[in-house]
């Protein structure tokens, strides 16, 4: 579930970033993209580490 959250909130951060710097729509998707998979990384370590640290 954080995984999705994280790529969302990337999606979403990378195409308002593209947008601000005056990107068309390819480099939205292209920002929106590599927003979401850093994310994803960080979930994905954020979930392992918490079900490590909750199962005792």
């Amino acid at each position: 579930m954080i995984v999705l959250v994280a790529a969302l909130a990337g999606a979403l951060i990378g195409g308002y970033t593209a947008r601000k710097r005056g990107g068309n729509r390819l480099d939205m998707a292209q920002y929106a993209a590599g927003y979401a998979l850093a994310f994803v990384v960080v979930g994905l370590i954020a979930t392992v580490v918490l079900d490590r640290n909750l199962r005792g």
